[in-house]
């Protein structure tokens, strides 16, 4: 079995396999944390989709890739890999699921763990919202 990792460094992880995604523009980033729940398999599942089966591949393999440079760790099993509609990588506590759009809507993870908290995530800088000062017209009551 695949070595678990100490909670201090299970967000970690979970911080740069969002980042491998956005790197690669993985699409409705999100994060369900399932630990906690009745039967879960880990603590984190984190969940992204793409519109090809290109760019599923290249999502998966950069996540590979930059787990293993940040924490010099491999993927414990991975699956999908062969027709990249739907790959998935155990890291033990962390189960990352990468889709090809159709199928993550198909599949719909998130709403299997409805109740675990959830965290989606974007690389689109935050929108500022300028108001403008408007003037109330004064009412006269007589």
């Amino acid at each position: 079995m695949g070595k678990r990792h100490e909670a201090s460094k299970v967000e970690p992880l979970v911080t740069c396999i969002v980042d491998a995604i956005l790197d690669k523009k993985g699409k409705e980033v999100t994060s369900l944390q399932i630990g906690k729940l009745p039967n879960a398999v880990c603590d984190y599942f984190v969940i992204c989709h793409a519109d090809s089966t290109t760019q599923v591949h290249a999502i998966a393999e950069n996540i590979e890739i930059k787990i293993h440079e940040a924490f010099g760790e491999k993927v414990w099993k991975s699956a999908g890999y062969d027709n990249s509609i739907w790959v998935v990588l155990d890291y033990v506590n962390v189960a990352v699921h990468v889709f090809q759009t159709e199928w993550r809507n198909f599949y719909k993870i998130e709403e299997l763990w409805a109740d675990a908290p959830i965290k989606k995530y974007s690389d689109e800088p935050e929108l500022t919202v300028k108001k403008t000062a408007t003037r109330s017209k004064k009412v006269t009551i007589q």
